[in-house]
């Protein structure tokens, strides 16, 4: 089996980040989002891995490289423009061959990983197979109308009377006979060719196409927000693994990680929280679901349920909650008051909170 990871979109909800960088290297607990997908796949026992990509190719090459440091084989493919998640199997023909494949798109969150999913696939051997979750309002989703044993009988791209609360998730599994209903199908009327008209293709067709009940955490990291809960759920796995300097007046308490070369001085840290390589936290306080990257400076700050990335600082600023601060973005304030600031900063920003 081969597997198939779609990190190619331009991510217009995430921004300012997604100006800077590619959407699925925003970090979850200080890890891309890609990376936790590459290790659910080898969790599976896939290590052939094909990542469609766009123009942001280069910056996601230089994170994951060749994917040795993963124990994983990548093979990058270039999509030219947003065609439709179909047409990603079609320009990865090549590259998958005849082999089964998951496809997995790059920016979704399953901390619970596919493993039940995939050994289903194996064990049933249908054409295809969809992993569904039951949603409150399948209406935003595509959705999967099943009947007995999980069998799909039809697809409905974001119905307006939704029949069914299944929604497709993200994660496929399939074999060769994809590529005939791939290039069976027509564009939509959003001009893309879409997977779900591919997979119901084979559905009308007599395919076998089955879905897999999915009751694990999942999340698509396409806003701020989702960012942040997401970064809480793992958080709230987190394990107690102190590495860097902690000086005598600071105090940690629960599961707090502290990486190599980080400093922590004067300061309070209730977790879970991450402090990442080289990090400076300094007369501060961190509170719960808390992620600080490499080479970040916290100095006179009090954060909590936040995320800083690589190499920003925060200086004399009080009561941050909710926020996402970028890589190498600074913020700075003189005010002492206890009211919240609920900032978003993207890269390489600077700003200072008025008094």
């Amino acid at each position: 089996m081969k597997a198939l990871v779609l990190s190619g979109g331009t991510g217009t909800r995430l921004r300012p980040f997604s100006y800077s960088m590619p959407k699925q290297l925003i970090p979850i607990a200080n890890k891309p989002v890609l990376e936790h997908v590459l290790e659910n796949i080898r969790d599976i026992g896939v290590t052939d891995i094909g990542i469609i990509v766009g123009d942001r190719e280069p910056e996601i090459a230089a994170v994951l490289g060749d994917g040795e440091e993963l124990g994983l084989r990548l093979t990058y493919l270039r999509q030219d423009a947003p065609r439709g998640l179909a047409h990603c199997v079609q320009i990865a023909k090549d590259f998958l061959g005849d082999d089964d494949f998951v496809m997995y798109l790059g920016d979704n969150m399953l901390p619970d990983g596919i493993t039940g999913a995939a050994e289903r696939f194996r064990e049933v051997g249908p054409a295809a197979q969809v992993v569904v979750q039951r949603v409150e309002d399948p209406r935003a989703f595509g959705v999967a109308e099943v009947g007995a044993e999980g069998v799909v009988e039809r697809l409905v791209e974001k119905p307006q009377q939704p029949k069914s609360d299944l929604a497709l998730i993200g994660v496929y599994f399939f074999t060769a006979a994809i590529h005939e209903a791939t290039d069976a199908i027509e564009p939509s009327a959003r001009g893309e060719l879409e997977i779900t008209d591919a997979v119901q293709w084979l559905v009308s067709s007599g395919a076998d196409v089955r879905a897999q009940e999915y009751t694990g955490y999942w999340k698509d990291t396409g806003k701020v927000d989702d960012v942040l809960e997401c970064n809480r759920e793992l958080l709230d796995h987190l394990v107690r693994d102190v590495e860097g300097q902690v000086d005598d007046e600071s105090v940690l308490i629960g599961p707090v990680v502290v990486a190599p070369g980080a400093r922590i001085v004067r300061s309070f840290i209730e977790g879970p929280a991450i402090i990442g390589p080289d990090s400076l936290v300094e007369d501060s306080r961190i509170g719960p679901h808390t992620s600080i990257g490499a080479q970040v400076s916290l100095v006179g700050t009090h954060i909590d349920y936040s995320i800083a990335l690589d190499g920003a600082s925060v200086s004399g600023v009080h009561a941050v909650h909710g926020s996402v601060i970028g890589r190498s973005a600074a913020v700075s304030s003189g005010d002492n008051s206890t009211r919240k600031h609920r900032l978003v900063v993207g890269d390489h920003t600077r700003i200072e909170v008025a008094a």
